[in-house]
């Protein structure tokens, strides 16, 4: 039978199975996806129990979105041909009439987008768009509705559920507005949700949080969570059964812990080499030279020795900000020293002060007190030239390749920008140079006529870095460089700059909210809090003996490690017993 419909042009059975307790609440069968003549999902199969969690993992491109899409009659006819089965409750809904899958839609089954930024109505309250998830509940009355959303936002552990009501997205944090996402879901107690990416985009802490809240509502209301992943360890530690996609078919599926444990095939075995937490010395012997093991001295930036002089030193900088009419202190005192040559990492969640600590090094902002300088020199204070002059030598690669490059250049005139911009060379000397970026960064030639949008997400991030190279800097600020990537094409994006390191000499500062990540990176690491320096040290150090109860939360909420085994601290203290309390601190 063939029947056109919102999930694509499809080829399916359409039957109806009595439900009974043995059945499964969603099973897949022989599930095929072509986008015109190019097949991406190929004969896939699997089947999710009520109240149990499944995740399709797997690498950009692998099918593991489309096969949501599938599931959720998200693919548009004009685009796409879906063959096979998907069955819910025994009601097979591909060849379901719009009219009779509608009401399906929010009722039984619930979606959890990736980006809760662009899910959510800008110009519209939180309590208007909730009240048409409330609304799918059968609740007619407004002040009935109303309740009903107050006690969901109460349960998903929103502070002050009347004041996210009245509140607009912008006003909310990520760490919020995928909370409001998720109670909007299940307010109509749906059978399954499916939650493709759901954190992220979140803090490590945030992300612990958002899981543990999908978990407990799972076992609560006895709903089934398709969780869509690319991290092996997430998936892991949050599913019951992992489907292994690549190239849109199965390779590997069965009880997570075993597929975790003793991966069958190749692919799983090199996605679970790219998890972080659990290799965290990948990249080590990578590195020029090896970790040094005194400890950094927090009060001063003199912490080096006269073999290695300090490219970076910041000394106790304070900025502060006016906003809403109060001041707000930013970064407090904030003291770290970098050698030339090494890694330093910036570690914290929203709001620690990564991003204002980077501004000052980069000369966009000015701080109120303390000093920085870099190569020696003081960037305080000084002229536009100056400054212009500073970062010739000090560049950045931004967190989210998708959003950095001007989508209406080809990527020859987006490295060629700041030799343009700093007038260096002749239009032969820049050609070169752009043709030695890319060579360096293990990009083709070719790609220089190429625009954004023709390039994959890890081709772009490495088209950024070419950029930042080709002014030959000193020091590259790195922020949040691999967040938006697959851990198999971060791995990549790490391989390449642990090789540039070696090769060039480069000093990196290296920002991130996720410690896995930075110690396989960094040799030296600063953890920020509400804008003040609560611990560093040497990587090894702050790993191994956490000495703040802040950083022993950030560490144990790494995914696929099940907590470090971190040592207790000597003495007990009030906000050691309230550890939790400092992860929640982040929403």
């Amino acid at each position: 039978m063939s029947t056109s419909n919102p999930g694509g042009t499809t080829r399916g059975k359409d039957t109806t199975v009595p439900e009974t307790k043995a059945s499964p609440l969603l099973s897949v069968e022989g599930l095929h996806v072509a986008y015109g003549r190019r097949k991406v999902v190929h004969d896939v199969g699997f089947t999710l129990a009520r109240g149990g969690s499944l995740a399709l993992i797997g690498e950009s491109g692998s099918g593991k979105s489309t096969i949501a899409k599938a599931v959720l009659r998200l693919l548009q006819p004009a685009e796409a041909t879906v063959d096979g089965s998907v069955r819910l409750a025994g009601t097979e809904v591909l060849s379901l009439a719009e009219r009779q899958f509608r009401p399906l839609r929010g009722r039984q089954l619930g979606f959890i987008p990736q980006d809760p930024g662009s899910a959510l109505n800008p110009v519209r309250s939180i309590g208007a768009q909730a009240h048409e998830a409330a609304a799918l509940a059968g609740e007619r009355d407004a002040a009935a509705r109303r309740r009903m959303i107050l006690e969901v936002f109460d349960q998903v552990g929103l502070p002050d559920p009347v004041r996210v009501y009245d509140s607009y997205p912008h006003q909310l944090s990520g760490g919020m507005l995928q909370r409001v996402l998720i109670a909007l879901t299940v307010l109509p107690r749906p059978s399954l949700i499916v939650a493709d990416e759901p954190t992220s985009a979140l803090d490590v802490t945030v992300q612990k949080l958002i899981l543990d809240l999908l978990g407990d509502l799972r076992k609560e209301l006895d709903i089934g969570l398709l969780l869509i992943t690319h991290d092996l360890a997430i998936a892991a530690e949050r599913a019951d059964t992992l489907v292994v996609l690549k190239d849109g078919a199965v390779h590997e599926q069965g009880p997570s812990a075993h597929v975790f444990a003793a991966p069958r095939t190749a692919y799983a075995r090199d996605l679970q080499a790219d998890v972080p937490a659990l290799n965290p010395d990948r990249y080590r012997s990578q590195r020029p030279g090896g970790p040094r093991d005194e400890l950094l001295d927090g009060t001063t930036a003199d912490a080096t020795t006269a073999e290695r002089p300090a490219q970076i030193a910041v000394t106790k900088v304070t900025k502060s900000f006016r906003t809403r009419g109060k001041e707000v202190r930013a970064v407090d005192g904030v003291s770290f020293a970098v050698e030339r040559g090494r890694t330093h990492a910036l570690v914290g969640e929203s709001g620690s002060g990564k991003t204002t600590a980077v501004r000052l090094l980069l000369g966009l902002e000015q701080p109120d007190s303390g000093s920085i300088t870099v190569g020696g020199h003081a960037t305080a204070g000084l002229s536009r030239a100056g400054l212009r002059d500073v970062r010739r030598h000090l560049q950045l690669v931004y967190q989210n390749p998708f959003t950095s490059l001007d989508p209406t250049w080809r990527v020859g005139r987006i490295i060629r920008e700041p030799l343009d911009r700093f007038g260096v060379g002749s239009t032969a000397d820049r050609a070169d140079r752009v043709r030695d970026a890319l060579q360096s960064v293990g990009l083709p030639a070719d790609v220089v006529d190429r625009r954004p949008a023709q390039l994959s997400g890890g081709q772009r991030q490495r088209v950024a870095i070419a950029r930042a190279l080709v002014v030959r800097p000193d020091v590259v600020v790195l922020d949040e460089p691999t967040s938006a990537l697959d851990v198999s094409v971060q791995a990549g994006i790490l391989e390449l700059l642990a090789r540039l390191q070696r090769d060039l000499g480069l000093t990196y500062v290296f920002v991130s909210h996720n410690l896995a990540l930075v110690r396989q990176v960094a040799d030296t690491v600063s953890v920020l809090r509400r804008g003040q320096v609560v611990e560093h040290g040497t990587v090894d150090q702050v790993f191994d003996r956490p000495q703040h109860p802040y950083t022993r939360a950030l560490l144990d909420a790494i995914p696929g490690t099940s907590g470090l085994a971190l040592p207790a601290v000597a003495e007990a203290s009030p906000e050691h017993d309230n550890i939790q309390k400092l992860a929640e601190a982040a929403l």
